[in-house]
């Protein structure tokens, strides 16, 4: 990925951005944040993907507004076809039909979250093949492999996040096609993409576990610019959290 504005959290917190700056009148003009995102970001995007994510980013901003943001430890947005044939996009989960439900971000990502990350469970029997196997591949300590998935997707093989990650290690298609998984959901495919592309930044970014993952979240190309973890909370929030799980993982 040699553009970060293609990266997850950089398109949050572009789109936040322009939203916050819009009028509550305004919410509904969804084209003026395309617009504004293929501007900004000078590269070309599916207009349903930029879609989908302003959408969801409008429901959270308009959550705030109203002073009802989600307690829970991560944000959820419910993606379905109305009887009309339309998509919507929900904070509420649809009762009479198929629906998506959108993480708003990864699992360890949310700065408010309440979890108590030096107690709550750790995951260390699922995938263990699969971790053992991706670990020797590319010489990563599975330890590292089974934080990161604990972060992403709190081992949920089949995790959405609302702008398009999917998987136990929150593959974007873009880095999935560069690693090459072609099935995101398959825990195997996943994990051994996941970790390819986790190889790829420690061996970009010397080693530095902290920085690797600050770039697994927000982006390397970010933190190559920065020499340093950008200044976004759910990007601190993450590193840190993956470097408990990582220590606590070590040490079973």
């Amino acid at each position: 990925m040699t553009n970060h504005c293609g990266n997850k959290w950089a398109l949050r917190h572009l789109f936040t951005g322009w939203v916050h700056n819009l009028s509550p009148m305004h919410y509904h003009h969804i084209s003026t944040v395309i617009t504004a995102a293929k501007t900004c970001c000078n590269i070309l995007i599916n207009n349903n993907f930029i879609k989908s994510l302003a959408i969801s980013t409008l429901l959270l901003t308009s959550a705030t507004v109203a002073g009802t943001t989600a307690k829970n430890s991560q944000e959820q947005v419910f993606r379905y076809t109305n009887a009309n044939g339309v998509v919507v996009f929900s904070d509420k989960k649809p009762k009479d039909r198929p629906y998506e439900r959108l993480l708003f971000d990864c699992y360890a990502c949310n700065p408010d979250s309440k979890i108590n990350w030096q107690r709550t469970p750790l995951f260390t029997a699922k995938y263990q093949t699969e971790i053992s196997k991706a670990a020797a591949r590319y010489q990563l300590d599975p330890a590292l492999i089974r934080a990161v998935i604990h972060a992403e997707s709190a081992f949920n093989s089949g995790a959405l996040s609302r702008s398009g990650a999917v998987g136990l290690m929150q593959l974007m298609p873009e880095t999935a096609k560069e690693v090459g998984v072609a099935n995101r959901y398959n825990a195997r495919e996943n994990i051994n993409g996941g970790s390819r592309y986790l190889a790829q930044l420690l061996e970009r970014f010397n080693g530095d576990i902290a920085l690797a993952c600050a770039a697994y979240n927000a982006g390397p190309t970010l933190v190559e610019q920065l020499g340093a973890i950008p200044n976004y909370p759910e990007t601190k929030s993450y590193v840190e959290r993956v470097q408990i799980l990582l220590q606590r993982y070590r040490q079973l």
